[in-house]
């Protein structure tokens, strides 16, 4: 069994809960243990006169309690610890992946209004954790312009070809052969390629789109390779796709089992951890569970 555990964070609602659902199956598929995490947001003061609000002792928390019968329910549970935190969940969550295999949220929480995609929690999460961040969104999402799919399991992953991230990749894959599934691999390519000609005035640059097809599928097919060596067993396939990257991988969410994206690399003039738009959007629109891996540390 895995040391690290799958995180799930917890707060009695229902996106939680199917939160919860999903970290229990993950732990199994990963022989971990799990921990299910509720971060108690509970006031530092109060008005003068007013009754003190004392939280619950962890073994009399009302989520807590929901979220074990839940799991004991579920049959075959994995070791499982229960930990109750009092704070405030922005700060607390992205903590619970210092060690933790995975980080696990619904996409939203009790707060916000009904129609938000993504709770600010879910967003810091991803964007401050050590571990990898999996946002799982609410049922019965469909996405515009869906692609058909070959039937059976399947792991999407963003690869960028200019600036790719083993990490990302390796999660992917790792991912599938627990899953059975394959992997399909998004490479976007800018297309229309533009210059400019003078100020205001745009250009059609003189490159041919199959020749971009053609080398970011060879580019992909290249970083593809010592994944497949690792895992033998895993079917992958390179997509190059012109355009919008995270509207290539929405689209190719309808029916995954996970879409992998990774998190933007800290660089010298943007120290601070970042999401990027393409992540971003793919956390706000995709129809299946999302994993933000973050990147894989620079060897110095």
């Amino acid at each position: 069994m895995s040391s690290l555990p799958v995180v799930a964070a917890v707060d009695g609602s229902d996106d939680s809960l199917r939160a919860l659902d999903w970290a229990l199956d993950a732990a199994r598929l990963h022989d971990a243990p799990l921990r299910v995490a509720h971060v108690r947001h509970y006031a530092a003061w109060t008005q003068p006169g007013a009754p003190i609000v004392v939280p619950p002792a962890p073994d009399e928390d009302p989520v807590l309690l929901d979220a074990r019968a839940r799991v004991e329910a579920a049959g075959e549970v994995p070791d499982t610890e229960y930990v109750a935190l009092d704070g405030a969940p922005g700060g607390l969550l992205p903590g619970l992946g210092a060690e933790a295999r995975l980080l696990v949220l619904g996409s939203r929480g009790r707060g916000g209004f009904p129609s938000l995609l993504l709770g600010s929690n879910g967003l810091t999460a991803a964007r401050d954790a050590e571990c990898p961040v999996v946002v799982v969104p609410r049922p019965g999402r469909q996405v515009d312009d869906a692609v058909p799919q070959e039937p059976g399991p399947r792991v999407v992953v963003g690869l960028k070809v200019d600036a790719p991230d083993d990490g990302t990749l390796d999660l992917a894959f790792t991912e599938a052969a627990l899953r059975g599934a394959r992997v399909q691999a998004v490479a976007a390519y800018p297309w229309p390629v533009q210059t400019w000609s003078a100020p205001g005035e745009l250009v059609p640059a003189g490159v041919d789109q199959d020749v971009i097809e053609n080398e970011t599928r060879t580019l992909a097919e290249g970083f593809l390779a010592p994944h497949r060596q690792r895992h033998p067993g895993v079917r992958a396939d390179a997509h190059p796709a012109p355009g919008d990257a995270a509207g290539h991988l929405v689209a190719a969410s309808q029916d995954a089992d996970l879409v992998v994206v990774g998190r933007h690399r800290r660089r010298l003039l943007a120290p601070t951890r970042m999401l990027g738009s393409v992540t971003h959007a793919v956390l706000l629109h995709t129809a299946s569970p999302v994993v933000v891996v973050p990147p894989t540390p620079v060897e110095e």
